[in-house]
């Protein structure tokens, strides 16, 4: 699957690059954020074929990032898999609830995730990702700011 592109969004800026660096050297373009304003930021420009998706982001969550990319027609095509140190009972059904269409667990087992990547990019075609303007998202980000 080389050259998917991929945006990683997590507070953890080793887990930030550790996601980053694995991504890149198999040959994903790969876009990063530190939390969930700065992945809307980027989701006005840009449409990633998976998003990598921290659960526990400061201010808005992973979650409900998650819903409002599944609500976005632009967006909802868009794989998600959470990626997150959640590891209690129910948080995978909470996390698949909330649009996520994978979970993993930290710390992060890079064969793995490579191996899980690749099969939810076979499994379903590329719809239009690159770079676009998205002016429904432009609001997100303002709405993002106020809360």
């Amino acid at each position: 699957m080389n050259g998917e592109s991929t945006l990683v969004i997590d507070d953890n800026p080793q887990n930030l690059k550790l996601v980053r660096v694995l991504l890149l050297s198999e040959g994903y373009q790969v876009r990063t954020a530190a939390d969930a304003e700065e992945g809307l930021r980027i989701l006005t420009s840009f449409t990633p074929r998976l998003v990598l998706m921290d659960l526990q982001l400061p201010g808005m969550d992973g979650l409900e990032l998650t819903r409002r990319l599944k609500c976005d027609p632009a967006l909802r095509g868009v794989i998600v898999i959470a990626l997150t140190a959640y590891a209690m009972k129910g948080d995978r059904e909470k996390a698949l609830a909330a649009g996520c269409d994978d979970y993993v667990s930290k710390p992060i087992n890079t064969a793995g995730l490579v191996k899980i990547i690749a099969a939810h990019l076979a499994r379903r075609p590329p719809q239009g990702a690159g770079e676009k303007s998205r002016s429904s998202l432009a609001g997100e980000v303002s709405d993002a700011r106020m809360r």
